[in-house]
């Protein structure tokens, strides 16, 4: 989808047939208050980053009540009332169930999750609303219909939504509401290319991956021998275990020429090369502390070639 060049030096994307148009890296906020995933995060920390974000330029924070059972909400919300609102596109998603397990979509359920969300965040309107999981039992074009009335109303600016199989997402844009999906995508992780993502350019729908640095593991900053506390729950996710572990270890560090070749990190090679991708329309690369939010744009301060696209693509195919 094309992309428009504005003032700031981060250039912004038009979320689907929506209005809305956000910057091309975002700030995913798992960390900002989402003390159910990862242990001792101090939330003073976490608003600096979210700041550090938008006064950097970038527009698109996105969270959900999953992160800290809308603690994360909260502090994003709070860290709103500093910024003149139409500078802040923001993401939130729904669908977890208050008691803490399982997921609904039903139409009662994401009208109060929606109201939720807009008084935890202090705003009026959101400007992208996900359908954070999906459930087994209600139609998906019924929700996302629903939703698009709260679109008409301007309470929701585009809709989204998230870990949706393919057959999922053609159901709930059998009316062509649906604006943007999320759902997983990295280097390690491509069995969307040729499903979801092939739908979203056909249908032109924004795809959005989220794990964009897989928990951290395509930065370049792990050694092969890192053992992981129970507390973490890297320690409980397949990429970080065994064989598999040390293999992605070692095709990492096979990128370190080319960050050394543009004077930048390996995680800004990385998200380079997604930015370079057609069909990837923004990333959400996640932070824990306001100078990593600044280092994340040094991934637009320069171009991979189109051979070393291609290198990289065949390193982690």
């Amino acid at each position: 989808m094309e992309r428009i060049e504005e003032e700031s030096t981060v250039k912004t994307i038009k979320i689907g047939k929506s209005d809305v148009r956000a910057s091309v890296i975002g700030l995913g906020t798992n960390a900002v208050g989402g003390h159910n995933l990862y242990p001792d995060l101090d939330e003073a920390e976490g608003k600096d980053l979210v700041r550090s974000a938008l006064d950097s330029g970038i527009s698109l924070i996105d969270t959900a009540f999953a992160y800290g059972r809308g603690r994360s909400e909260e502090l994003v919300g709070q860290v709103l009332q500093e910024y003149p609102r139409e500078q802040v596109v923001i993401a939130t998603k729904a669908s977890h169930l208050p008691e803490g397990t399982g997921h609904s979509n039903s139409l009662s359920f994401m009208e109060k999750a929606l109201a939720a969300s807009l008084k935890r965040l202090q705003t009026d309107y959101i400007d992208i609303f996900y359908i954070h999981f999906p459930d087994e039992i209600t139609p998906k074009n019924q929700v996302v219909a629903l939703l698009n009335d709260y679109k008409q109303q301007g309470i929701i600016r585009a809709i989204g939504v998230s870990n949706f199989s393919l057959a999922q997402l053609k159901e709930a844009n059998q009316d062509g509401y649906v604006d943007v999906v999320q759902d997983e995508y990295n280097l390690i992780a491509r069995q969307n290319e040729q499903t979801l993502m092939a739908y979203c350019q056909e249908q032109q729908l924004s795809y959005i991956p989220f794990f964009p640095l897989a928990s951290g593991l395509l930065t370049g900053k792990y050694q092969a021998d890192v053992v992981f506390p129970a507390t973490d729950f890297r320690s409980r996710q397949a990429n970080f275990q065994g064989e598999r572990y040390r293999q992605t270890v070692a095709k990492v560090k096979e990128l370190q020429p080319l960050a050394d070749k543009y004077h930048v990190a390996i995680t800004h090679v990385v998200l380079n090369w997604y930015l370079q991708r057609r069909d990837i329309s923004a990333i959400i690369p996640g932070a824990k502390n306001a100078r990593q939010v600044a280092d994340n744009l040094q991934a637009i301060s320069f171009k991979l070639t189109p051979q070393e696209v291609e290198f990289i693509d065949g390193l982690f195919s």
